[in-house]
């Protein structure tokens, strides 16, 4: 049995009674019932998780898997390919946005090469190097991905997940760099999601209007090019054809993760497009997944809608990395101990008003 296939068959939706449990000990703590929000409700979804036991959010891990892609070349980024390989080597040195937030917020940080163009890099204990190929095709003459290539990366992201948990940790986040990303990861909500290029379609690395016109342009290609698969509804199939390998490592440390039964921290536009192909392929998934920010991509809100979903921070950030991931741990830190450590209004001796 393949890797891939041996998470998916352990992932499992969560079991409804422990959220009910959840939230009866929650109203018996002492503040009006519902009155925190949604962090209840994050509490909650920790507790299923955890099987009804007190929820631990630490230790956390982000994993900002890096790739390149052969759309770049359509000119849709304002950015040279280079900088994937020149951002993989300021991650490692520490000298990136990423870096500085996972410090700040207690987060452990792993970089992966998952499909950046060149050779391999040099060794370093904060790299992982998974490389499927340097860089994907042009998506608008063919697919980006061979499906073994896809599944490749795939089986790579579970192993990402197996490694976290090796090591401890019991939360996962998602992260990525990759020049023109924004395009697969706008054309893989397009065709998992029903959603039109030109209601979401954004300028990524800062595009202006014409650039923008041409990136939808673009995406129209290859929806059109690679119609026939996406009508299968397969979803590797499609991965394969509209994604990025750092798209798909990381669909599969998500899938991963969830076998693990572990909380996974979505990051932003790109890393919700990893989810939706996670999703796609096991729908359970989205039992375990908390949207950490609100990206500024325009079309990020539609996506979060059709995803039924909306995320937990809104700080008008479009960086990826993960670095919204990291400071989203906050948040869940805050749930778990609201709901292992607030005293109860009979414990406390508070007259509840009932």
């Amino acid at each position: 049995m393949s890797t891939l296939q041996s998470a998916l068959d352990r992932i499992s939706p969560l079991d409804p009674t422990y959220f009910d449990q959840a939230q009866a000990h929650l109203d018996t703590q002492t503040k009006p019932k519902g009155s925190l929000g949604t962090l209840e409700r994050v509490a909650c979804r920790l507790v299923a998780l955890a099987g009804g036991e007190a929820p631990c959010v630490d230790p956390a891990r982000v994993y900002t898997c890096a790739g390149d892609h052969g759309v770049a070349a359509q000119g849709v980024s304002l950015f040279p390919q280079d900088v994937t390989r020149q951002m993989v080597e300021n991650f490692v040195r520490e000298g990136a946005a990423i870096n500085v937030l996972t410090r700040t917020a207690g987060v452990d940080l792993k970089v992966v090469d998952a499909g950046c163009l060149g050779g391999p890099f040099p060794e370093h204990p904060a790299l992982v190097q998974c490389k499927v190929a340097p860089g994907t095709r042009d998506f608008t003459t063919g697919p980006a991905m061979t499906r073994q290539e896809c599944l490749t990366a795939l089986e790579n992201g579970v192993r990402l997940a197996l490694a976290a948990r090796e090591d401890g940790m019991k939360t996962l986040c998602t992260g990525e760099m990759g020049i023109a990303n924004t395009t697969p990861a706008t054309a893989l909500f397009c065709a998992y999601l029903g959603l039109e290029p030109e209601a979401i379609t954004g300028p990524g690395t800062g595009l202006n209007a014409e650039g923008i016109r041409h990136k939808i342009r673009v995406i129209e290609r290859a929806l059109a090019l690679h119609a026939p698969v996406v009508a299968t509804g397969d979803p590797i199939d499609i991965l394969a054809c509209l994604g990025g390998f750092e798209i798909a490592t990381l669909a599969g440390m998500i899938l991963g993760g969830a076998s693990l039964g572990m909380a996974l921290v979505i990051d932003g536009f790109i890393s919700s497009s990893a989810f939706a192909a996670a999703r796609a392929i096991h729908p359970a998934v989205a039992e375990y997944a908390f949207f950490a920010h609100a990206s500024a991509e325009p079309g990020f809100a539609a996506v979060m809608d059709g995803l039924g979903t909306a995320p937990l921070l809104n700080l008008g950030m479009r960086l990826g990395e993960g670095t919204g991931a990291a400071m989203a741990v906050f948040i869940l830190r805050c749930a778990a101990n609201i709901y292992n450590e607030m005293a109860t209004f009979s414990s406390a001796g508070v007259d509840s008003g009932n």
